[in-house]
């Protein structure tokens, strides 16, 4: 930290709501030693891109940096990232809608210090595949998978917004922050989206306090999330949910 500030690195693919919030909690006083120094877009037409300029974010200090087609996580789009991050002395980097894999030098660079928000429960504890992340599972995708799931499975009905850890392992990183969020019998995925949206927003805003004043812990779960005799419904919601939600 410089000055007493947590450093901070946006990095965006999409409309950037939590990025704009998390803008704005830094004007209000809710992240007092928290700096947004840098906005990263995956791609040129980020909605959030504008939504951070009209927070008052220098055009500067956002850049587009696309990484290249056919070469997910290259180390090469790795490099371009490290270095707009070491102009501005980055400490810590949030993946906020994020959709690239993120290059492993960049993990590596920012170990313990990259975070991911995500719109489903986790557990990384246990074995790989029995949360509700993973390969292609993100954005509304995951609202339609957890529905699915506990309406075939389970009557509590409930879902949660996540921050945790980036690894080099998809969704595998501890759990840091995390707030459950009630499943309404009426809900459908457009409408749990819209429910769970505020609560990240929330969650994101908490992790990145947390950071600044350096109490973060991990969270783990007691009891597993998915039980083995569930593994076949949650494959099943997944894949329809890929099926369904094509653009995620």
């Amino acid at each position: 930290m410089l000055n007493g500030l947590l450093r901070v690195a946006l990095l965006i693919s999409g409309g950037g709501t939590t990025a704009r919030e998390i803008l704005r909690a830094c004007k209000d006083g809710r992240l007092p030693h928290v700096h947004p120094t840098l906005m990263i877009a995956s791609k040129p037409d980020a909605g959030g891109i504008q939504k951070a300029l009209a927070e008052g974010m220098s055009d500067k200090d956002i850049v587009v940096i696309r990484p290249k087609r056919g070469c997910p996580g290259s180390p090469e789009f790795g490099e371009a990232i490290l270095a707009e991050c070491r102009k501005r002395d980055v400490d810590f980097v949030g993946q906020y809608g994020w959709l690239p894999v993120t290059p492993g030098n960049v993990i590596e660079a920012y170990q313990d210090m990259i975070v991911n928000q995500h719109p489903g429960p986790l557990d990384p504890e246990r074995p790989p595949g029995f949360d509700f992340g993973g390969d292609g599972m993100y954005g509304r995708r995951v609202h339609c998978a957890r529905l699915y799931f506990v309406r075939k499975v389970i009557g509590d009905y409930w879902t949660e917004a996540v921050s945790h850890r980036v690894v080099t392992k998809l969704d595998r990183g501890a759990v840091v922050n995390s707030a459950r969020i009630e499943i309404l019998p009426t809900d459908d995925v457009v409408s749990l989206q819209e429910s769970v949206l505020p609560i990240e927003h929330s969650v994101q805003v908490g992790t990145l306090r947390m950071f600044s004043e350096g109490t973060v812990k991990e969270i783990r779960r007691d009891e597993p999330l998915i039980h083995r005799a569930m593994f076949g419904t949650l494959k099943e919601a997944k894949r329809l949910a890929i099926m369904l939600w094509p653009q995620g």
